[in-house]
């Protein structure tokens, strides 16, 4: 008797949702953001292919009830380019609201809708290997063997896989191969490249928790005993001159740099979507600000999201500074 009144409620629903939505169709149209549905086996990878998606930029949304989705998109249409990407994982922990998932797209293909399905799929055996490990109950069998909740949820799914835009099979993909894939899919361009951020400290404050790769620059020639120079920052150009012309200085900056060329790719390649250098000297004040500053210049000439940040300048006695980013 339960699942009668839901079924009927949940058409009901939907109904008065798309009578609404015909009202507005033309607006939807023309500023609704990009629609990805994710759905797909449980175990097969849709918390992972979420993640890197929010990498991307999109905003997501776990375990929205279908009957739900045209009047989210609507809202999401009505945002003013606020949400621009959104992601809605819509699997069968809805239960008797999955039901409705695909009389719903079907509904959103008569009012000319865009949106994108990726699911995600993996072979019986690589479900049951996973499941195993975590030791998680199936959705679709949480008092019996999991090879039966599959063979459940594989036909029970086997409607939303038919009208799928992309299909990924995750069996025997790292999560570098399933990033990769979703980056092809998904991301929009230069945009979604590596960010770096740039840090400058003061060993004296403590080290930054969340740097991906310390520099410690105190062997670099030490402004502050200079007296003209003591309370300007290393971005002042009599203070950054100074450090620059010593031979030490040239040297390192010449090994830096190619350092740089090198690991920033790698890290790319490993599957980073930011990386934190920090950049230490005794109070955060002179050195390590210039050559964070050498730092950002370089990476931003390369086309990366840089950002520059100098976490304990303020904490010194600063009476000249230079603000560098752009």
């Amino acid at each position: 008797m339960m699942c009668y009144h839901v079924e009927r409620w949940q058409k009901k629903k939907v109904g008065a949702i798309m009578a609404e939505m015909e009202k507005d169709t033309a607006a939807t149209k023309k500023e609704a953001p990009r629609l990805v549905m994710v759905t797909g086996m449980s175990g097969g990878g849709k918390t992972q292919a979420c993640r890197f998606m929010e990498d991307l930029g999109y905003f997501c949304v776990d375990n929205l009830p279908p009957v739900f989705i045209p009047k989210f998109v609507e809202l999401c249409s009505h945002a003013g380019g606020h949400v621009e990407k959104v992601v809605l994982v819509v699997d069968t922990r809805s239960r008797e609201f999955f039901d409705t998932f695909v009389t719903v797209l079907e509904d959103m293909d008569k009012l000319d809708l865009s949106y994108e399905i990726l699911f995600m799929d993996a072979t019986d055996e690589a479900i049951i290997r996973r499941y195993k490990e975590t030791r998680r109950r199936h959705p679709m069998a949480p008092s019996s063997r999991i090879s039966d909740g599959i063979a459940r949820e594989r036909s029970r799914l086997a409607p939303v896989r038919s009208k799928a835009t992309y299909i990924i099979d995750s069996s025997d993909l790292k999560k570098v191969d399933l990033r990769d894939k979703i980056y092809r899919l998904f991301g929009s361009s230069e945009g979604d490249r590596m960010s770096v951020n740039v840090l400058s400290f003061g060993f004296k404050y403590g080290m930054p928790l969340d740097a991906d790769m310390v520099l410690d620059v105190r062997f670099l020639p030490n402004p502050f005993y200079i007296d003209s120079m003591r309370h300007k920052s290393g971005a002042v150009p009599e203070v950054s001159a100074y450090i620059a012309k010593w031979p030490v200085t040239i040297d390192f900056e010449r090994h830096l740099d190619s350092l740089l060329d090198f690991l920033l790719p790698q890290y790319i390649k490993e599957g980073k979507s930011q990386l934190v250098i920090a950049v230490g000297c005794t109070g955060g004040m002179h050195r390590s600000v210039y050559i964070a500053k050498h730092i950002y210049d370089l990476a931003k000439a390369k086309g990366y999201q840089t950002k520059l940040e100098h976490r304990d300048l303020m904490k010194n006695e600063v009476h000249e500074h230079i603000s560098e980013e752009a």
